[in-house]
């Protein structure tokens, strides 16, 4: 048995396909997918429908791009012009497909195994236990189980940038907002942790003052070394080999990457 994590795929069903014959992928096998699964590439419904249909073998934290979708089918907001998901939203089963997408996650981890992932990273002002509590939390809303804030209410008001700091002391929709932030949408933050929205680019045209998340963790304290996806300007390069990025910007015309979790060995495709 053996288990891969992938990055983002964003819609690339035929490389996801091609990755997956690379790697012998068998019955026993597992993979961790770490985000994005949809939207930007050619084909959003079929990618969720094929996931969904392995679903047994997989772990899967959402993304940015899959809770906006969940964004517009439960809270009643509008694609926008570079949304690529009219053929999953017209679907027969897109019901069934928003709802499995509502029970995955936003933290996992594997201690047997020594990685933890989130779609974007976690903050230096959360340990591990921490994060995983916060992101139960943002769980329980979009599953509707939250009690204080439906599910409807959840998405309908996720989108924002406030506040953009996290504070113990937030309730409701804005602490919910910042964490979902933290592990969804986070790239560059300045000392007191702090997001920068902005900035998308290489780490060397980051704005004085602000620097990526992996670099203000305390890495020699961390359990666990960290998977991310969210992040394809870094092409996979983070400088430290307990912080490991995997989106290879498939979606963009580079690579769809798999990290073989138990041996290291990373196996890439090309996108077509």
């Amino acid at each position: 048995m053996a288990t891969y994590a992938i990055g983002d795929l964003q819609g690339c069903r035929v490389e996801f396909e091609a990755l997956l014959e690379k790697i012998d992928f068998a019955a026993e096998d597992q993979l961790w997918l770490l985000g994005d699964l949809i939207n930007r590439g050619a084909d959003s419904l079929g990618t969720l429908r094929y996931v969904r249909a392995i679903s047994d073998q997989c772990r899967i934290v959402l993304g940015n791009h899959d809770l906006h979708f969940l964004a517009i089918f439960y809270g009643g907001h509008r694609p926008s012009r570079s949304d690529t998901f009219d053929e999953l939203l017209q679907a027969e089963d897109v019901a069934e497909l928003a709802a499995w997408l509502c029970q995955q996650r936003l933290y996992y981890e594997d201690r047997s195994l020594g990685y933890a992932m989130t779609h974007a990273g976690v903050p230096h002002l959360w340990k591990l236990k921490k994060t995983r509590a916060l992101a139960k939390e943002v769980e329980k809303a979009f599953r509707g189980e939250h009690g204080a804030v439906s599910r409807e209410t959840f998405f309908a008001q996720l989108y924002g940038n406030e506040p953009d700091l996290w504070d113990d002391s937030l309730q409701g929709m804005p602490r919910l907002r910042t964490i979902t932030n933290y592990l969804t949408r986070m790239r560059l933050v300045d000392r007191d942790g702090r997001l920068d929205f902005e900035h998308k680019g290489a780490l060397t045209e980051a704005p004085p003052g602000w620097r990526p998340w992996f670099e203000r963790l305390d890495v020699a304290r961390l359990p666990l070394k960290l998977l991310f996806g969210h992040w394809a300007s870094l092409d996979g390069v983070t400088g430290d080999d307990r912080i490991i990025a995997l989106d290879t910007g498939c979606v963009w015309g580079r690579k769809l990457t798999a990290l073989c979790l138990e041996t290291g060995v990373l196996t890439q495709v090309d996108a077509l």
